[in-house]
């Protein structure tokens, strides 16, 4: 299963086609529409979330609620666009028309895409750089997220994420009965923060940057429960479950560090502390004691809770930006300013949820039947029953 994202962020429209969806699996624009809302709520979000309701159209693979097996093509249209028209249309224009229409872009960001992306393919207009490197590219991934969460939640492994820290003001870890706990009680948060005590703070260091024209970053954590035993792969480093999820996490836009479990914290303790004692019963076979390594063992899912965090970085574009210089004169200057958000961790936490989501269900479609829907839940259930008793 595998899915491309094209459009730009001021440009018409985004759009996602996934190949290798079985056939004959429930699936409607509701589910994919409150996944996109999701991530457009959150303490911080800029102006662009007020002129931006994104809503799917899927314009393939789907028939009376059920996908074909064929192509999934969805689409979000960007109602900005028509502010925009002139400067991101696709035709030519004429030489008297480039300063009036084109908003060109010569001073790069210090932290974004800008000046690399113009070195890399000639672009002297960094517009052309910014406009598929913005964030906003995100709204079609969280879609095809969406479709994998759904595949995922009818073959019963739910997904949740939320916030641990943003500007340096840390959340309690979450203690709660089960998963649906922590996805209504994250949800209710406007900073998607499970521990009330932490949630004030947050949103006040938002408030803070936002006034000093800056932004700040922080930390998610995306848990996912009922992931069956042994998806993944020791024998190839690149079928490791654990990998792939690490290299979807970091893709995430200012997305710079990940860990599972106890993460980074394991170099400071003994084995005897980080590796969890393996347990059987009749009832649900074999667990750990512990969840130190976060559901992960060489590469394969334990059948443990998965633990992920990913750390964001503050976003690059600041009101009050830092110097840079105009790759037109060479003389240096502040950095150009976009319409940007003071804090998009909250909004990121839906976003790491999304590519957990469809790296465990590519992982899934890879290693066992996937033509049709049906065959997939009886595989799945028939792979739980044999880990059990194994």
């Amino acid at each position: 299963m595998r899915y491309l994202t094209a459009g730009e962020s001021h440009g018409p429209q985004l759009t996602t086609i996934i190949e290798g969806l079985p056939a004959g699996m429930p699936l409607t624009a509701e589910d994919i529409n409150a996944e996109l809302a999701r991530r457009q709520k959150g303490y911080g979000r800029g102006r662009r979330m007020q002129i931006e309701k994104d809503k799917v159209n899927i314009a393939s693979g789907v028939r009376h609620g059920y996908t074909l097996g064929s192509p999934l093509a969805l689409i979000v249209e960007n109602n900005d666009w028509k502010h925009w028209t002139k400067i991101m249309g696709i035709e030519p224009i004429e030489d008297t028309e480039i300063e009036e229409v084109k908003r060109k872009v010569s001073r790069p960001r210090p932290g974004h895409a800008d000046l690399v992306g113009g070195i890399k393919y000639g672009h002297r207009d960094m517009r052309n750089v910014l406009e598929r490197s913005s964030a906003r590219e995100t709204t079609v991934r969280v879609a095809a997220g969406a479709v994998a969460k759904k595949l995922l939640s009818l073959l019963g492994i739910e997904v949740a994420g939320h916030v641990l820290e943003i500007g340096g003001v840390k959340a309690n870890p979450p203690i709660y009965k089960n998963i649906k706990q922590l996805q209504q009680k994250t949800e209710d948060s406007p900073v998607r923060v499970f521990d009330e005590s932490a949630e004030k703070q947050m949103m006040e260091a938002i408030d803070l940057a936002k006034k000093n024209g800056d932004s700040i970053g922080g930390i998610v954590e995306v848990i996912v429960e009922g992931m069956p035993a042994g998806v993944g792969s020791y024998v190839h480093f690149d079928r490791k479950l654990d990998a792939r999820i690490a290299r979807a996490i970091v893709s995430i836009n200012a997305f710079k560090g990940v860990e599972f479990g106890l993460g980074f914290e394991m170099a400071r303790k003994p084995g005897s502390q980080v590796h969890d004692e393996i347990i059987w019963d009749e009832n649900d076979g074999y667990t750990r004691r512990t969840n130190n390594l976060g559901g992960f063992e060489g590469g394969m899912s334990t059948g443990m809770p998965i633990v992920v965090r990913g750390v964001m970085k503050p976003i690059p574009t600041l009101y009050k930006p830092l110097q840079s210089v105009d790759i037109e004169t060479k003389e240096p200057f502040t950095a150009s300013i976009e319409r940007s958000d003071s804090c998009a961790v909250p909004a990121a936490s839906v976003v790491a949820e999304a590519v957990v989501a469809w790296e465990l269900a590519t992982a899934i479609i890879e290693q066992f039947s996937s033509d049709r829907f049906d065959a997939l839940q009886k595989i799945i259930a028939e792979q739980r029953e044999y880990a059990r008793k194994f």
